[in-house]
């Protein structure tokens, strides 16, 4: 079984907003996925695109994507990618297809002068702690993650 890594493009929306689904599920959070494919759609190809993606195939199934976005580390005054979305169907993990995901995406920042790749991962999600722990990843535990969303953003907005 052929498996490779690509970029992702428009026609490849279907399947990510399935893959997408299938993440929200996993993660308990699938009440609040409701993104569209007209959403990511016009988020990746429109006039102005704020996010990138990479599809796995196998055999020239989907089996697997990335989401991810340019970012800035102001202090250290690094550019970085800020991976949003790492997926790979459950029959097809361990074999290495989330590494080749990373490889992938260090391979991107590298060649646009970014020194960095920064993601989150659910407390509970041990395994994937385990698996960006084993490829070197470092974990920040200094850090919090805070958001402005409904009411509060809508205030700050007026």
């Amino acid at each position: 079984m052929l498996i490779r890594i690509e970029k992702a493009d428009e026609p490849d929306v279907p399947q990510i907003i399935e893959m997408l689904r299938e993440l929200a599920d996993f993660e308990n959070l699938l009440e609040f996925c409701q993104i569209t494919e007209d959403v990511l759609r016009d988020a990746m190809f429109g006039a102005k695109p704020c996010v990138e993606g990479l599809i796995a195939l196998a055999d020239e199934k989907p089996i697997g994507y990335a989401l991810f976005y340019e970012n800035f580390a102001s202090f250290r005054g690094q550019r970085g990618i800020y991976l949003e979305d790492l997926y790979v169907k459950n029959e097809f993990r361990g074999r290495k297809v989330g590494e080749s995901f990373l490889k992938k995406l260090a391979q991107i920042a590298r060649q646009r002068n970014a020194s960095r790749i920064d993601f989150q991962v659910l407390n509970w999600n041990k395994n994937a702690v385990i698996f960006y722990e084993k490829l070197g990843a470092e974990l920040d535990a200094d850090e919090r993650h805070f958001r402005f969303i409904g009411e509060a953003f809508q205030k700050l907005a007026e």
